[in-house]
């Protein structure tokens, strides 16, 4: 695919950050918790094919990342530990799988941009997140940090987030409340570590996963 053509999905993914912006947090999930079976889906791999998530854990424990949206300046910030992280998860014993939300040609894009060392599964419609009970954070889990005078759910304010976002090559797409998890999953299906997190930069402690990667086995 051209850049011109990631560049038409990226734009259109775009203004569906838009209208999940000023619409506002509306979904609620009913959580996965530890020891439920993990919900299979049908998603999509780097290479266009269609793969079930069970896959990623039918042969070892595996760490499922449910990743927010492909513009978030904390999923960057993931990358970076992911990167630190990564020889230790495998090293455990961990198949590690980031589950992202849109079309597979911009995941790929957006791995390759930013180095993230993980496969990536698409799934354009936050069906893996949903089915993992993840809700929309509330308007103060993801303006924290944002002045006063920038949270108010307007498209205005919207489309200055998006320019100054889009100045620093980093465009806001996809839905910007929805909340961020991480599963281990044993060979068995079972989910033995649900970390929801409580903001964007919530992140986990990765001696978390190591354990129970090694208990699972």
């Amino acid at each position: 695919m051209s850049d011109r053509d990631i560049m038409a999905l990226t734009m259109s993914a775009e203004r569906r950050w838009m209208d999940h912006w000023t619409a506002g947090p509306t979904h609620e999930g009913e959580p996965v918790r530890r020891g439920d079976k993990a919900p299979d889906l049908d998603l999509i791999s780097e290479d266009g094919s269609r793969t079930q998530l069970s896959e990623q854990w039918a042969n070892t424990p595996a760490l499922v990342m449910l990743w927010r949206h492909l513009g978030c300046g904390c999923g960057v910030d993931r990358i970076g530990r992911l990167k630190d992280e990564y020889e230790g998860y495998l090293a455990s014993g961990l198949n590690v799988v980031a589950v992202v939300p849109g079309d597979i040609e911009r995941g790929v894009a957006y791995k390759t941009k930013y180095g993230l060392p993980a496969p990536v599964l698409a799934d354009p419609e936050y069906t893996t997140h949903k089915a993992f009970g993840l809700s929309h954070w509330s308007e103060e889990q993801v303006l924290y940090d944002a002045p006063d005078e920038f949270c108010t759910l307007t498209e205005d304010i919207g489309m200055s987030f998006q320019a100054d976002r889009r100045a620093e090559g980093r465009h806001l797409v996809d839905d910007p409340w929805m909340q961020s998890a991480e599963f281990v999953v044993d060979t068995s299906g079972v989910v033995k570590v649900a970390y929801f997190y409580n903001y964007c930069e919530d992140f986990p402690d990765p001696r978390l996963f190591m354990t129970a990667a090694r208990l699972a086995q």
